[in-house]
């Protein structure tokens, strides 16, 4: 499906990037200078969903700019539109819920790198799509880079390609420690209690449990999870047929509160690790956040990351089916 929307006008942005024939992001914005109110986007975006999802699908990244989407109450008008179903956010990173389905972004420290991934990677049930908006663009910094998936698999069997098959055919066991209550200092600072909506240890268990988790209970309240045994990619209907890289090994190997290592307790060549850290900042699309913007993402293709900026910056975010 090629655009073909009367509805929006194609822009550019600074960053974007052709891949494989595919823009991103595609940047959507107002047909007429009229047609910038919020009124206006709703309406568009009601007219126009089928044809918007495929869009995101196509082009993995949609960017809505130059609309005026002020505050999380309009954030989630727009959501809403979709009728897409909402998931309950499983992860290290502290977040505040904001408005209905709206919640704040990684509240660690703004000082600090968010690594590259899919959104839940690690959890079964995971978002098909995230949306951010931008109510507030930081001075400098801050952008959300994101990466074609299927790319980082690409390269990582032109250069390491028994290596991949050795680690896809063990499979990936993850594990990480998460504090009994929030900690905004750390970027993976989410309690366990908010994680699992929980104060109680056996209620927690059996939630984590449900997600394909196994806790470990620590002397000072904290708990260690493990995660196993995961793919190191995935192909998911309605694209293309691609390998996407859909794991976490890059951004838990050998961290503070986190370890990735094969299934079977074999330890990751450390030169593959940092090849691919190479690589997928090489394939990295980012742009500079304006006021409103509204970004949509394929988590399914998609990895993103948060670069340090200073402050103030307030994204907000939804993650759906």
């Amino acid at each position: 499906m090629e655009f073909s929307s009367k509805a929006f006008k194609e822009g550019k942005c600074q960053g974007q990037k052709i891949v494989h024939g595919e823009i991103m992001p595609l940047v959507l914005q107002p047909p007429e200078p009229n047609k910038g109110d919020l009124e206006s986007l709703l309406f568009a975006l009601k007219e126009n969903k089928d044809w918007f999802e495929q869009m995101i699908i196509n082009n993995s990244a949609v960017l809505l700019r130059g609309y005026n989407v002020e505050k999380a109450e309009d954030f989630n008008e727009i959501i809403e539109i979709f009728g897409w179903e909402e998931i309950h956010y499983v992860g290290p990173a502290p977040r505040t819920h904001v408005y209905k389905r709206v919640l704040t972004a990684n509240e660690g420290p703004l000082s600090e790198f968010i690594y590259y991934h899919h959104e839940m990677v690690l959890i079964k049930e995971c978002p098909n799509k995230v949306i951010f908006f931008c109510e507030i663009p930081p001075p400098e910094g801050g952008e959300t880079p994101f990466v074609p998936s299927f790319r980082v698999t690409e390269r990582m069997l032109e250069e390491f390609p028994e290596a991949v098959e050795k680690i896809e055919e063990k499979g990936i066991k993850y594990t990480f420690t998460a504090p009994s209550k929030n900690d905004t200092s750390s970027m993976r600072g989410r309690g366990w209690e908010n994680t699992f909506g929980t104060s109680d240890c056996a209620e927690a268990e059996r939630r984590a449990n449900a997600l394909g988790m196994d806790l470990e209970w620590l002397p000072n309240g904290a708990v260690q999870a493990t995660l196993g045994s995961r793919s190191l990619t995935k192909v998911f209907d309605g694209r293309k047929g691609r390998r996407m890289w859909f794991n976490t090994v890059v951004g838990m190997h050998g961290k503070e509160h986190s370890l990735a290592m094969m299934a079977d307790g074999t330890e990751l060549p450390e030169h593959v690790v940092k090849r691919c850290e190479e690589i997928i900042e090489e394939e990295s699309i980012q742009f500079k956040w304006e006021k409103g913007d509204v970004l949509f993402f394929d988590n399914m293709a998609l990895l993103h990351a948060r670069r340090p900026s200073l402050p103030p910056r307030r994204v907000l975010v939804a993650i759906t089916k």
